[in-house]
């Protein structure tokens, strides 16, 4: 389709484009990739795989934007109808050096494979969800509904996260919290409880 290409940079040689750029774009999650890689020929590509060097794929947002028909919206369960921006998250990696797929070609793929209908997941992956719109049209997969529901937070305000041992539902039963305190949890995204459960 014309909307790959190969990125032979390291997070090294990226952060040192970006420090040349008074002025990189931002996304929601930081500085965006500035497309270094994007800017190669095709010979310099081929000379640079046939060499052995390591790259990922990228996405060129802007070409894949050119195959679709726009706006591309989706429909979360808290936001309502949602019009897709996905070059706000620029050119992201499909394919990583060390495996042959990302979180979000692997994400879109397997929900379309399993029939999902309904993504639930934490509205830290809101702004994902207008780069897995753009993939979903690209493959021709049927686009679910999506619930970004708020993050479990302790009572610092802190996301739970494993590396941190967080809270764990067999730890919430060894401690006694009840099934209505855990779901009154999830739905507002602020502990119930008072908790030493950890993982």
């Amino acid at each position: 389709m014309g909307v790959l290409y190969p990125c032979f940079c390291t997070r090294k040689d990226i952060a040192a484009e970006i420090a040349r750029s008074p002025s990189a774009p931002h996304g929601p999650d930081g500085v965006l990739y500035p497309g270094t890689c994007r800017r190669l020929s095709a010979a310099e590509q081929r000379v640079r795989i046939d060499a052995g060097e390591p790259y990922a794929l990228r996405l060129d947002v802007q070409a894949a934007l050119g195959r679709v028909d726009a706006p591309l919206t989706w429909y979360d369960r808290h936001a309502g109808k949602v019009i897709a921006q996905p070059e706000s998250l620029g050119d992201v990696v499909l394919a990583r050096k060390d495996v042959p797929t990302s979180y979000h070609l692997a994400v879109v793929v397997d929900d379309h494979l399993q029939g999902v209908t309904l993504v639930t997941r934490g509205e830290d992956l809101f702004a994902a969800t207008h780069l897995h719109r753009l993939l979903q049209e690209l493959l021709g997969c049927e686009t679910p509904d999506y619930e970004h529901h708020p993050l479990l937070l302790d009572e610092e305000g802190k996301r739970f996260a494993k590396r941190d041992t967080a809270v764990t539902l067999a730890g919430l039963r060894a401690d006694g919290v009840s099934p209505d305190e855990v779901i009154e949890t999830l739905r507002t995204g602020r502990m119930a409880w008072t908790t030493s459960a950890r993982a």
